[in-house]
């Protein structure tokens, strides 16, 4: 072909001073996003492209950009397993062939609004229950904004509004071919709820229970069938969050784990098996981690300090920072129901006494100001910091796999790195641990 003559800003890139100072400032970028010390591949990307004009093959092999060093690295070996044990969550869900149509999911919270959402955004018609319509309206917004920002096309983003139905009355019920409970955490109050719901369901229509934190036997007594209630737990934010539970309680029918993950994958979730009990798998390892970064604080270490120790090790998310997102108030109870006996940190009940809830609130650990946290700098995490962090993590993984809670130790690993963000490249808890 005849040369062409580029553009000023691309003719930059073949001089090697511009190169340089072009990777410079990409690398401050990619920095933002991950660390070198933990995936080195962007950074050799650049390497090779301001040494090497992008060849790939030329860098000798010792060299950290090499292909050899990369694929040799544990970072590619553990990112590799992580591939595999999302392969093997997605095999779960092709396991039960139902496929489904209509979904009815009663609550318009912000967990039950934004479920029914992503339903109506995979492609199912959703009618949404709440007590009235001013209690559905926040809800219809989210799942607006939500269309607006994943469909682009305004065509497709019609279309999703419209398989979202407000029903105050409930008539979707009789139509569903899952209905999906998402209101408050009050154990009288599901039960009322599912009574009424089983009269009006359809006999082969799967009935879940969003729960977090109540055993699924103790609702399941209200239904007259006792064996067709599972749980679906969603983590927030739902749209984001790739992972559900598919909670099997003590009288759940065994028949009801593969259609409910199949219904999981329909809707491009992650489906992982977990018996009912308290904290299922993801909130029972997250809430000892979550109490151990709050002790610290009581110690005297500044919350940005703490955080800054499970960057370093890989978190994607300071745990003082999380537990200000997840809310304290949450925190609390959670911590409570997995261990009573244990002592709450100090403060943690001050806050929450003060009505600082964190995020929800503005003002938690942290103050919050337009949806983020405003935090001073971190100072030099002291030595250890990150292991006292993560130890107990870790050791509540091991318990919940002694007890049988998730049927082995990959779906362990699986669970934390797609339910809480466990550092991908260090292949899940309990292969870290056992790597070490």
């Amino acid at each position: 072909p005849a040369p062409r003559a580029l553009p000023a800003a691309l003719a930059l890139t073949l001089n090697p001073l511009a190169r340089r100072v072009i990777a410079g400032q990409a690398e401050k970028q990619v920095a933002k996003r991950a660390r070198r010390e933990h995936y080195p591949a962007p950074y050799a990307i650049l390497e090779l492209w301001k040494r090497h004009d992008g060849n790939a093959l030329a860098p000798a092999r010792s060299d950290p950009a090499s292909i050899v060093s990369l694929v040799r690295s544990p970072t590619t070996r553990n990112l590799i397993r992580v591939f595999q044990l999302q392969e093997r969550l997605k095999a779960l869900g092709k396991e039960g062939e139902a496929a489904f149509s209509r979904v009815h999911v009663v609550g318009a919270g912000t967990m039950g609004g934004d479920i029914a959402a992503v339903c109506a955004l995979r492609g199912l018609t959703v009618t949404l229950q709440d007590q009235s319509a001013e209690r559905l309206a926040p809800a219809m917004a989210r799942a607006a904004k939500l269309f607006g920002e994943r469909l682009k096309d305004p065509r497709r983003v019609r279309d999703a509004a419209d398989r979202l139905i407000p029903d105050v009355a409930g008539d979707g019920v009789a139509k569903a071919d899952v209905v999906i409970e998402a209101i408050f955490e009050n154990v009288e109050a599901k039960r009322s709820l599912f009574a009424a719901v089983e009269k009006r369901a359809k006999p082969d229509a799967i009935l879940a229970t969003n729960t977090s934190s109540i055993p699924l036997e103790e609702i399941a007594s209200a239904l007259a069938d006792p064996s067709r209630l599972v749980g679906l737990h969603f983590f927030n934010p739902v749209a984001r969050m790739m992972l559900v539970e598919v909670v099997v309680g003590a009288t759940t029918r065994a028949s009801l784990v593969a259609p409910a993950a199949a219904f999981v994958r329909q809707i491009d979730r992650l489906p992982l098996p977990v018996k009912s009990a308290p904290g299922f798998l993801v909130n029972r390892v997250l809430a000892p981690y979550l109490m151990a970064a709050m002790r610290a604080v009581d110690e005297g270490i500044a919350p940005e300090t703490v955080d800054e120790a499970a960057l370093a090790f890989g978190m994607p998310m300071g745990p003082i920072e999380l537990a200000d997102t997840v809310g304290l108030d949450i925190c609390v109870a959670v911590g409570r129901l997995l261990g009573a006996n244990a002592e709450p940190p100090r403060e943690l009940m001050k806050r929450v006494e003060a009505g600082e809830l964190g995020k929800k609130s503005g003002r938690g650990f942290y103050r919050w100001e337009s949806g983020k946290p405003v935090k001073a700098a971190a100072g030099t995490p002291p030595a250890g910091l990150a292991e006292r962090l993560v130890g107990p993590y870790v050791d509540e993984a091991k318990a919940a796999l002694a007890q049988g809670i998730v049927a082995d130790a990959d779906l362990v690993d699986a669970g934390a790195i797609f339910g809480t963000g466990f550092a991908p490249f260090r292949g899940g808890p309990l292969h870290y641990a056992a790597s070490r």
